[in-house]
């Protein structure tokens, strides 16, 4: 039995009214829509096939139907539409970001409580994972008498940089050419390849001002170590407001397994790989999430993806309007990130 154009669009309306009312669906119901121009009977008909097909489900028997995970799948990926915000809503988010922030993770925190304000779900954002990003440049950049900036200019753009003492008599030709050694050693290899053995081995190489080197070094190793492994988490509550969660032991499960963060952020990290990633009840692999579906985009400096934000709700969330909000999410993150790299860039160059 094969779906044609009448069951697609009794199946899409079924799901379009359950998405906003959370109640089983009858077939009064979509009868009484002027898209679908079909009696009672008719749909009822079709309904029963949708189900047999394992599209529809039937909580109770005297009750209407509600989509299953197999018909939220062919939803996203065939039937659903994604409208576009208004500039009133793409203002309303550029606005929340207008206060001075300097900090990632300020900017982190900030998208995690706009996005679950915007959906009402539970949102979530992973941090900026810099460990598979490549070294570009190394730059040791005298200040003052005894101190110079170290800076780490990574393929990203991202400059990391740190206040180093300098030995007494070094010159900046000496710092130029320790720069221009560590550069042509280290460059395009991953942070997270560059470790200790390696550091050791480029010190013990060179002899003067070994102490130096060394301490250099350290201050290295510290300034690249990848960044842990963190997730913004905003709005959990939120899914205690739908009926899905009425449920004590539902809802404190639900709270337990993203309080400890470590399902999200697996999930953060592999959403990164891909643009957009929708995962629908049964699909997630933890049991505690089999209710849920989540939504995710990836955000970038550059064109290098570097993270990826998301929301948790319930199956029957509203996708489409949840992947705009994303979509436009994810691209002001991006903007405002990769702005806070060209001002460190230019405050870099204003140094050298």
């Amino acid at each position: 039995m094969e779906l044609d154009e009448r069951k697609l669009r009794i199946l899409q309306a079924i799901i379009d009214d359950y998405i906003h009312t959370a109640s089983p669906v009858g077939s009064r119901t979509i009868s009484k829509r002027s898209d679908i121009s079909l009696s009672s009977a008719t749909i009822r008909n079709e309904m029963s096939d949708l189900e047999e097909l394992g599209f529809l489900e039937q909580p109770h028997t005297s009750s209407g139907r509600i989509p299953s995970d197999k018909a939220y799948r062919l939803y996203v990926d065939t039937l659903m539409s994604k409208p576009e915000l208004t500039s009133d809503e793409m203002h309303e988010i550029r606005d929340k970001f207008t206060d001075a922030m300097d900090e990632v993770e300020d900017v982190i925190k900030q998208t995690a409580r706009v996005l679950s304000s915007l959906t009402n779900y539970t949102s979530m954002v992973l941090t900026p994972q810099l460990h598979s990003i490549k070294l570009m440049h190394i730059q040791i950049v005298p200040v003052t008498e005894g101190k110079a900036l170290l800076v780490i200019v990574t393929d990203a753009g991202i400059a990391k940089d740190s206040i180093i003492k300098t030995p007494k008599g070094i010159t900046p030709k000496q710092l130029e050419e320790l720069s221009r050694m560590l550069t042509d050693r280290l460059k395009n290899k991953r942070l997270d390849e560059i470790n200790e053995v390696m550091l050791s081995e480029l010190a013990a190489e060179i002899g003067d001002h070994k102490e130096f080197l060394n301490s250099l070094m350290d201050l290295f190793q510290k300034s690249i170590k990848p960044d842990n492994d963190s997730v913004e988490l905003s709005g959990a509550m939120n899914m205690l407001n739908f009926p899905e969660y009425n449920d004590v032991d539902k809802a404190k499960n639900f709270l337990a397994t993203i309080e400890t963060k470590d399902i999200l952020c697996k999930t953060l990290k592999d959403a990164t790989k891909l643009e957009f990633s929708i995962t629908i009840g049964n699909e997630n692999e933890n049991p505690e999430m089999k209710d849920c579906s989540i939504v995710t985009a990836t955000y970038k400096i550059g064109d290098n993806p570097i993270g990826s934000l998301g929301v948790i709700g319930p199956t029957r969330m509203d996708y489409g309007r949840v992947m705009s909000i994303l979509g436009y999410m994810g691209k002001s993150l991006s903007e405002i990130l990769t702005g806070m790299v060209d001002d460190g860039e230019n405050d870099k160059k204003m140094l050298e």
